[in-house]
């Protein structure tokens, strides 16, 4: 069996296999997953780590495992005040997905009744689901370090690319 040992924000190296996994299951430390292809791996990370959508893991013998994130049922958040509906939904420590048109947030229907009650329109809808990270770092980052964590001297670098 594979065993992935490191997690990067992005890849450096041709990929050999993909993880589609929800929200949820992107938030590990140690666990046997099945792969796209059917195989299996067992990721042993250091410490608990949300894996982002686009991110990958290094295998023991240097294969990178693409992170996809996983079609889960969601809601959709609409209204002529989206970023005040945003503010609601970030006030209750909601993990929520902010684009220009519209927020994704996982069904709750408190939060969804709320939502209305505020004057947006909220309906079903099954996609990938990317959160803000937020300050506590949980979901989609859009600014990343490039520590690797090789070994005892982590190694930083600059691959030449913008975020």
């Amino acid at each position: 069996m594979l065993t992935a040992h490191i997690y990067h924000p992005h890849a450096h190296a041709a990929l050999s296999d993909r993880l589609i996994l929800t929200y949820e299951d992107r938030f590990l430390r140690r666990k046997v997953l099945v792969l796209a292809s059917g195989g299996t791996i067992l990721v042993d990370l250091p410490k608990t780590t949300s894996l982002d959508h686009g991110g990958v893991l290094v295998t023991t013998d240097g294969r990178e495992i693409a992170i996809e994130a996983a079609v889960e049922p969601l809601l959709q958040v609409t209204g002529p005040d989206l970023p005040r509906l945003a503010w609601h939904v970030g006030n209750r420590h909601t993990p929520c997905q902010i684009e220009t048109a519209r927020l994704l947030i996982q069904p709750d229907h408190v939060i969804a009744d709320m939502l209305v009650r505020l004057g947006a329109r909220v309906d079903e809808v099954a996609e990938p689901f990317t959160p803000e990270g937020g300050a506590y770092g949980h979901g989609r980052t859009h600014g990343h370090d490039h520590s690797h964590g090789h070994g005892p001297h982590d190694q930083t670098h600059d691959h030449g690319h913008d975020h």
